[in-house]
């Protein structure tokens, strides 16, 4: 492919310079014998390496240059996603550009979620600026290096994190591959390969959701009217624990107020019902856009804002995963208010099947309100 690339590039300077020549009509008289060494200069080129570059390629033939070429990159993709270690493609960004089964039950990330997204991501807070660090000096090819991390829903868990430098012929920048080896055995195999069993943990995880829009309902139904404020508190109480380890239920759009936040016993609650829900970005881009925002591993830390000590509130908090919904009747209705959703530790992060169900309680959380007001 090198060769090919390099035959393209002689034969598309050599198309420009004939291009050039060919304006030698136009100069003096006096000039055309210098115009005229130039092309007999440039047909010698074409004699002696234009013409020997194409009969080479040629008789590699297509099966050589093409066909072999892409049999060998399908081999290669499947070793990388059957590899019994969780592997990474990184940039000197830690941007991911490939992750395999292994990694992804390691780091809880789907493959197609991940790329495009930081590696550095689904760590500790503590631990991504030394990886990101380390990750640009083995790209900027100073060496491999090797170091401990620690996962954001796992913290108790050192991974040793390998990095090391490739340089593929056909790019130009260096990509770093990143092995992450948990301690302990673990299963060789990643479940991608193993034999399909039933999924009970998400038929359970589905029976779960049925359970809690069915509480909702129950309680929106039975909320007292004539305030829309005590409606939306009713909400939180139905959301903490079960299903977050964290609410937080802000009212109104132009001016959001603060209305509960439930969170665990040791945690900043008061800071957090403190906190004015205009300082926090990601609350008013929810209510501008009106769309729901779903994250896994936040970042950057004071995405949610900061609490009076000037400390972010999701490292605070402990959060590996957030969901922020608009209280809103439907597409292109009035914002009612904001509702936060935390999870914390080694909890699963949000699914995008949770956050559907909690969009639909949403609308059911809106026409509630509208109704009581």
């Amino acid at each position: 492919m090198a060769d090919t690339d390099r035959f393209g590039e002689d034969l598309a300077d050599f198309v420009r310079r004939v291009a050039e020549l060919k304006t030698s009509r136009t100069v003096p008289s006096g000039d055309l014998r210098t115009m005229l060494d130039a092309a007999l200069f440039e047909l010698d080129h074409v004699a002696e390496r234009l013409w020997p570059g194409y009969e080479r390629l040629n008789a590699d033939g297509p099966a050589m240059g093409t066909t072999a070429v892409r049999d060998e990159q399908r081999l290669l993709r499947a070793v990388f996603q059957r590899f019994p270690l969780p592997v990474a493609l990184v940039d000197g960004e830690t941007v991911v550009r490939r992750l395999n089964a292994a990694a992804a039950d390691l780091t809880g990330l789907r493959g197609g979620y991940a790329t495009g997204r930081p590696l550095a991501g689904v760590l500790t807070p503590s631990d991504r600026t030394a990886f990101r660090s380390q990750a640009a000096a083995v790209a900027r090819r100073e060496g491999d290096r090797s170091l401990t991390v620690r996962l954001q829903h796992q913290p108790g868990v050192p991974v040793q994190a390998t990095l090391t430098a490739l340089h593929p012929g056909n790019e130009p920048r260096t990509v770093v591959l990143v092995v992450l080896q948990p301690p302990g055995t673990r299963d060789p195999m990643p479940r991608s390969v193993q034999g399909r069993v039933p999924d009970l943990a998400e038929a359970t995880r589905n029976a779960e959701l049925l359970e809690l829009t069915d509480a909702m309902t129950v309680a929106l139904l039975t909320a007292p009217g004539g305030d829309p404020g005590r409606v939306l508190a009713r909400v939180p109480e139905v959301l903490h624990g079960r299903f977050a380890d964290w609410v937080i239920a802000d009212e109104d759009a132009e001016r959001p107020r603060r209305r509960t936040v439930l969170g665990p016993e040791d945690g900043p609650v008061a800071d957090v019902l403190a906190q004015d829900p205009a300082d926090c970005p990601l609350v008013m881009e929810t209510a501008r856009c009106g769309a729901p925002t779903l994250q896994v591993r936040p970042d950057p830390p004071d995405s949610f804002g900061r609490d009076a000590s000037g400390a972010p509130v999701l490292v605070r908090a402990h959060v590996t995963s957030l969901l922020c919904v608009p209280i809103t009747p439907g597409p292109g209705g009035p914002v009612e208010g904001v509702l936060s959703l935390f999870r914390t530790g080694a909890r699963l992060a949000f699914s995008m099947a949770e956050a559907r169900a909690v969009d639909v309680m949403s609308r059911h959380i809106a026409l509630a309100m509208r109704r009581s007001g």
